[in-house]
């Protein structure tokens, strides 16, 4: 591959998305124990072993180009799970929680959508076929996960319209949640 600036531009991109996926497979485990739905819990848990995959088809890439994947720390990916975390710590009733993380996952994917898009308009660019065959079924992967999202939003989204807010605050939806897991 000849090297000019759309190459080093492919390559930190690349470097960016490897740091946004290995950010988030710590992520989605905390995503997954957090929700109180057990259809949004599995796609936590289904989008996890996807998102290993998303990592290992990045390792392929670089390895094909002879570069490392590390050096480089996704601040985008940083922000948004720091958002999502924030939304956890709240503690808000489950309805509100489970329509929050599905609102912050979908940044998330939207973010990776954006990101996947323009690297494989780069590889393509730059001739690296193989690359744009992983990238592209990654980003395909991404418009699912984010599909998937909204499907469950359409429900979870009215639950969280139809529940009333009690005069205890948030507390009592996590003493709910914890004492249903308990029984």
């Amino acid at each position: 591959m000849k090297l000019n600036r759309l190459t080093h531009l492919y390559v930190e991109e690349l470097k960016d998305l490897y740091s946004a996926e290995n950010q988030l497979v710590k992520a989605l485990p905390k995503m997954a124990r957090a929700s109180t739905s057990g259809d949004l819990r599995a796609g936590f848990e289904g989008h996890l072993e996807q998102t290993k995959e998303h990592v290992a088809r990045l390792e392929k890439i670089f390895k094909a180009l002879g570069e490392s994947p590390n050096g480089k720390k996704c601040k985008g990916m940083e922000g948004l799970i720091k958002e999502g975390g924030e939304l956890i710590e709240e503690d808000p009733a489950p309805e509100e929680l489970d329509a929050g993380l599905i609102s912050a996952a979908q940044r998330v994917e939207h973010y990776e959508i954006a990101g996947y898009g323009c690297v494989s308009t780069y590889a393509k660019i730059l001739g690296e076929d193989q690359a744009v065959s992983l990238l592209r079924q990654t980003l395909e992967e991404e418009k699912e996960t984010d599909k998937k999202l909204t499907q469950l939003a359409a429900q979870i989204n009215i639950e969280a319209a139809n529940s009333e807010e009690s005069d205890a605050g948030s507390k009592s939806g996590k003493a709910a949640k914890t004492k249903a897991g308990r029984a």
